[in-house]
């Protein structure tokens, strides 16, 4: 494809391989464009892609299928970057590939110049291509005054940017470079230009190398040609002239493509206390000891899951065993991946206590397994596959950008774990059962016959709950009563064996299992690790005098402060954090700590994340002025504590997600704050599926059946998980402010507002954390703390919403932003969002997330500014679209009186009229006879709308006088009543009045001088405007159900027709749609007119009219643009019956080619054949069929002959829809079916 650089010197081409161009036979008229037209050339680009589509098995296998979005965003990419090198020579050296061809030919010589020989040949220029010139005449030669060895050396730097952009991987066979990179030196002169322009000067605002710049669309958004077209757009925005326009249409080909494809034992419970407002009174004692992230932390989101009632679901759900973790099928993990989740944290994967296991047995259920937190020893579960099985799932979670998140449970064992036989002095213990009522006569839940483990009596009748277990010696005979695991909030965990962390080797062995865990999992969750913070073992274990009581009988176990520190004078988490940073550098530490321990947790023993269980609490209870200061004192504090939260909506330990935020507006708010919130965003199991089901620690299956939440799961398609890619956007606390929004009488606690930065990108979130409406402003932050770079000392600041977002002042600029829940766009003046903020209404639990942030700034037509004061506030679809919209005005006013709803049903209902109105003279009786045989070979389709509507749509408009009524008004005035006939008689007399259809033809008309005014096209509009009466007028004589009825001798196609029309106002819309489109392109070409018009609705945004049409006629939106795709069909194809001998299938394949077509029938593959939808073939073919009865010459003296090829069109849609019914609705079957001869009359 040719393009002009701006200035218009000289022509580029995109090229395309020699050894692409002969297979698919591409047309030299597809290798150039319109020039310095303002539309994009989509149909050039439809042309190319369909050659493609031509020549590869796209019926088959539909995903090999190119589309010309596609191809119009490469041929926009290379126009772009041509335009930078062109903006380079032109500010920074205009000899720039002069000179670098010389600095090659220094260090390459004659290399050069046999490396654009075979690029020439490989890719030949147009010239070349058509043997005007040859290779070395090109080479020695110029164009337009510039060395053809300049455009070469260009055109091979745009060739290897093609190359190594993934996004063009699709179509690497149009430009392959293997010869070039096997034959030649092309790698080594890439390599020189890079150097050579590392000795340039620099461009852009980063003053960048050249090479680099041209790169950096690929870099950035490496797998999305839209991206990349997004990317150039808000790089280069002001430089790109008149290519801006058209690469935006070139992303509104892109979308409208798109459119159509169509927790319990062995933890402490979090809940139940009342939550507290962090003060931070204390904390000026301890000291900042943050541990600094890597890259990849901040951007995590986790999701939890029960390992065995994972796979129990799973194996239900592919209806297969899954009982292992290697068993886990790819799908599930792409679906993940899909989600933005990438950290998944397996609960239950360590060998747990069969002692545990048994315990819930004897307590009545034998389903049970034991609890994941009572455990016999870190190795994987056996159950779950072991270590090979956890590698492999390792491995795959891996590719797909997933870390896997194991638990450590630091504070205790199992009462038969490994260590409980082996190494019992590592244990809590003493050697005399603390209380003489306790008996351990139950079973010997020992697996070792050295030892045995007694549990105390009374927990199995559940009369009391002992704080220790019993292990005997059997060799020595000794015994010992070690405590149970206990926080002392509730009764003992008592499948577990408390450590004892005033013992120094069982401290080093909790250290040297953790860096175990570490070195296989990246991510570690301490369980209760607030229980093993230093003041938390003493007022558990070793409780000072007079403060004991936590937990029954160690009081007697007190330590003075000072004794405790003598022998525990190091926070053992503060050892793990170092240790760890030495040995496992990039594991992420995560404690599960409450009791108001979080900060210290992260601020001073250094731990990565910590449990944020406020969230959760505060914003189910809406206690939103307290969570609101729990964050305020926080960000006074220090700000870096903010992201080292971890917040979710429910936890093991606690009720579900749906149970406590429910399944609509309000959950998906505070979910929307989660993830976009800094801190981690952690899902809880079956938390998206909407499982009201919690699973106990020790479940190996779920016991209800639930079925996952369809629409639940689609609204965090839409509106959580895009968010959840963006984590690098709100993760960091940088950049972060917090709000206040200000309502008429003060601020209202229950709004967050937030917002936050990564480097051009900005976020702004608000949401109503309430039952309530309410409406304000967004300007000033709350106070938050920052170092003045003296020490460590801090100062309080505040920043504006200007401030924070970095918005100008500025009358002359605009911010463009959009809506991530509502896919709304808003545009807002600099100077009113620096000055007076952002206003705001809100609805009950109702957000937003602002994103795509962009600055543009008005022109002296002041376009920005007017349409700013157009929209008052109002979010549209698209800002960009909107502007364009006002740019389109001559085309779209007449467009949308001719395509509208109420138009339509008053022509239906003139055609209804007339079908009824009875001759009222023997010329216009003789007249209508002759219209009833022209009817047998050319009637299409009629919509008969509700009796009132035919009523209320048949008067007429006032306009200038016509020299006579029209057959089409006498028929209109038939159906009136009699008085309203004379009342328009006596009207005529005095005030000759304009019929319906020659109203149409006025706007017709009105329209195309639109088209000839905005584009410079000089089409005859009146002679088309006639033509387009003529469809119009064929149209409405089509019969009517009660003609086909009553008219014995009419033809089966008209009675086909009738049929299909009755009651049908969308296929009405169709047609009419049908009738004010597919000329379009007849203005400005008299090749190709038909698919001229079908790109004209795209480029000229056509589409969302017409979809409103049917959208006014009762359709949903998806329908609506089904519709829509009809038309664009109904354009491009003609239902044409093929000479004798040749098959039906002449006439689809070609059509079924067409991905527009394939999307329309909604072609599938399901276990390997592809489907069809019935419904839409058959609409296909009818309205086909109607198009072709409009098209017939409607003359007395050829309505026999119109009539005959009417009948085959017919014939031809019965044998298409009797194979379509044969096939059972595959593609492969249908077109086997319609292979067969058509026989001859």
């Amino acid at each position: 494809m040719q393009e002009q650089d701006r200035d218009g010197s000289r022509t580029m081409e995109f090229h395309v391989s020699r050894a692409a161009r002969q297979p698919y036979q591409f047309d030299e008229s597809l290798f150039s464009t319109r020039g310095s037209v303002i539309f994009a050339n989509f149909h050039a680009a439809r042309v190319f892609a369909q050659r493609i589509n031509d020549q590869r098995d796209v019926i088959n296998f539909p995903e090999r299928a190119v589309n010309a979005g596609q191809i119009n965003a490469m041929g926009m990419i290379d126009e772009i970057l041509h335009l930078v090198i062109a903006q380079y020579r032109e500010q920074q050296n205009p000899q720039v590939m002069q000179q670098s061809l010389a600095w090659l030919d220094a260090q390459f010589g004659g290399d050069v110049d046999a490396t654009l020989r075979i690029f020439a040949d490989d890719f030949p220029p147009l010239a070349v291509y058509r043997g005007e010139v040859t290779i070395d005449e090109y080479l020695r030669g110029a164009t337009d005054g510039v060395s053809n060895r300049e455009i070469l050396l260009e055109e091979l730097l745009m060739l290897w940017l093609a190359n190594t952009n993934p996004a063009y991987q699709p179509f690497r066979e149009l430009f392959d470079d293997t010869r070039l990179t096997q034959e030649t030196v092309y790698t080594q002169i890439i390599d020189g230009l890079q150097s050579f322009f590392d000795g340039q000067p620099g461009f852009g605002p980063r003053a960048e190398n050249l090479i680099a710049i041209l790169r950096s669309p690929a870099l950035a958004m490496p797998n999305s040609l839209a991206g990349q077209l997004e990317f150039l757009l808000g790089r280069w925005n002001g430089e790109l002239g008149t290519s801006l326009f058209r690469l935006l249409t070139s992303l509104d080909l892109i979308k409208e493509e798109e459119k159509m494809v169509f927790v319990g034992a062995g933890g402490p419970g979090g809940g139940g206390a009342p939550i507290e407002v962090f003060n931070f009174a204390t904390e000026e004692d301890e000291p900042e000891r943050f541990t600094q992230d890597r890259d990849w932390m901040p951007r995590l989101v986790l999701i939890a899951k029960n390992a065995f009632v994972w796979l129990d679901q799973l194996s239900k759900r592919y209806n297969r065993e899954i009982t292992r973790l290697d068993q886990i099928p790819d799908d599930e993990l792409d679906t993940l991946a899909r989600s933005g989740i990438t950290g998944l944290w397996l609960i239950g994967l360590w060998e747990r206590s069969n002692a545990s296991k048994t315990i819930k047995q004897l307590m009545g259920n034998q389903d049970a397994v034991a609890s994941a937190y009572s455990l016999f020893d870190y190795q994987i579960a056996a159950d779950l596959g072991g270590e090979p099985a956890v590698q492999n799932l390792q491995q795959r979670a891996w590719q797909r950008g997933i870390r896997l998140a194991s638990d450590m449970v630091p504070n205790h064992t199992g009462i038969d774990g490994r260590w409980v036989i082996e190494h019992p002095e590592w244990f809590i213990r003493l050697d005399y059962s603390p209380y003489p009522s306790y008996s351990f006569n139950g079973p010997d839940l020992s697996w070792d016959q050295r030892v045995g483990i007694f549990l105390e009596d009374h927990y199995y009748d559940r009369s009391d709950a002992a704080v220790v277990f019993k292990r005997v010696d059997r060799q020595s005979g000794g015994e010992q009563y070690i405590y149970h695991g206990n926080d002392g909030t509730s009764m003992p965990w008592n499948d577990t064996a408390q450590i004892n962390y005033l013992n120094p080797e069982a401290r080093e062995a909790v250290i040297q299992t953790i860096l175990h865990v570490a070195r296989q999992f990246p991510i570690i969750r301490f369980d209760a690790a607030m229980t093993l913070a230093k003041r938390h073992i003493q007022r558990l274990w070793f409780p000072e005098p007079g403060s004991g009581g936590a937990i029954a009988s160690r009081s007697e176990f007190a330590m003075t402060k000072a004794q405790f520190e003598s022998l525990n004078p190091i926070e053992f988490w503060r050892e793990v954090v170092d240790r760890a940073a030495v040995e496992a550098p990039d594991t992420l530490l995560l404690a599960e700590a409450f009791w108001m321990m979080e900060t210290y947790f992260v601020r001073t023993l250094g731990m990565h994340r910590v449990y944020n269980s406020a969230f959760m609490h505060l914003l189910r209870d809406e206690d939103n002025a307290k969570y609101r200061q729990i964050m305020k004192n926080t960000l006074e504090f220090d700000p870096e504590i903010l992201k080292r939260y971890v917040n979710f909506m429910n936890n093991p330990d606690e009720k579900t997600a749906v149970e406590q935020f429910g399944k609509d507006d309000k959950y998906f708010g505070i979910c929307t704050v989660m993830v976009t919130m800094p801190g981690l965003p952690m899902f809880g199991h079956g938390q998206i599926q909407g499982f009201a089901e919690k699973y106990g620690m020790e479940y190996r299956r779920a016991y209800w059946d639930e079925q996952p939440d369809t629409h639940l799961i689609q609204r965090h398609e839409r509106e959580i998980f895009p968010l959840l890619h963006k984590r690098y956007l709100f993760a960091e606390t940088r950049d972060f402010l917090l709000y206040d929004f200000y309502a008429g009488d003060g601020v209202n606690e229950d709004v967050f507002a937030y917002s936050n930065r990564a480097g051009d990108e900005r976020s702004l979130v608000l949401y109503h954390n309430a039952y309530a409406s309410t409406s304000g402003w967004v300007r000033m932050s709350a106070a938050y703390s920052a170092k003045t770079g003296n020490g460590d000392e801090r100062s309080l600041t505040q920043r504006t919403l200007g401030e924070g977002l970095a918005f100008r002042a500025d009358d002359q600029y605009f911010y463009i932003f959009r809506d991530q829940i509502s896919g709304l766009e808003y545009l807002r003046g600099g100077r009113e969002l620096v000055e007076k903020g952002l206003y705001v209404e809100l609805g009950p639990y109702q957000h937003h997330v602002f994103l795509d942030f962009r600055e543009v700034r008005d022109n002296d037509w002041h376009q920005y500014a007017q349409l700013a004061a157009q929209l008052n506030g109002r979010g549209v679809p698209s800002i960009d679209e909107a502007q364009r919209e006002v740019f389109l005005q001559p085309i779209h006013r007449p467009f949308k009186e001719l395509v509208n709803a109420d138009l339509f049903r008053r022509l239906i209902a003139l055609r209804d009229a007339e079908a009824t109105a009875e001759p009222e003279t023997e010329e216009e009786a003789a007249t209508a006879e002759i219209e009833t045989t022209a009817r047998a070979g050319t009637k299409a389709q009629s919509d008969k709308p509700s009796p009132d509507t035919a009523k209320a749509e048949t008067a007429t408009t006032k306009v200038e006088p016509a020299p006579a009524k029209s057959s089409a008004a006498k028929a209109e005035a038939a159906s009136a009543t009699k008085a309203d006939a004379a009342q328009a008689e006596t009207e005529e007399e005095t005030e000759p009045e304009v019929d319906l259809l020659d109203q149409v033809e006025q706007h017709t008309v009105a329209l195309f001088h639109g088209i000839n005014d905005l584009t410079g096209s000089q089409g005859d509009e009146q002679a088309l405007a006639k033509e387009l009466r003529q469809e119009l007028e064929a149209l409405l004589q089509l019969p009517a159900p009660s003609d086909a009825t009553a008219d014995k001798q009419q033809s089966p196609a008209l009675a086909y027709l009738a049929a299909h029309l009755a009651d049908n106002p969308i296929g009405w819309g169709t047609l009419l749609a049908w009738i004010f489109t597919h000329a379009l392109g007849k203005l400005s070409t008299t090749n190709d007119g038909a698919q001229q018009s079908r790109s004209l609705i795209d480029e000229w945004l056509l589409s969302r009219i017409i979809a409103g049409v049917f959208r006014d006629f009762g359709q949903d939106e998806t329908t609506a643009w089904r519709s829509v795709a009809l038309i664009k069909l109904l354009i491009s194809y003609d239902l044409q019956p093929k000479a004798a001998g040749q098959s039906p299938a002449s006439t689809l394949e070609p059509m079924l080619k067409d991905p527009a077509l394939q999307q329309f029938l909604q072609v599938n593959r399901y276990r390997d054949v592809l489907w069809f939808n019935q419904e839409a073939f058959a609409r296909l073919l009818w309205t086909m069929l109607a198009k072709a009865a409009i098209a017939q010459d409607t003359t007395p003296e050829r309505a026999s002959s119109q009539a005959s090829a009417l009948d085959e069109s017919y014939a031809l849609v019965q044998t298409l829809q009797a194979a379509a019914e044969k096939s059972g609705y595959q593609v492969e079957g249908l077109l086997a079916a319609t292979r067969i001869k058509l026989a001859t009359a």
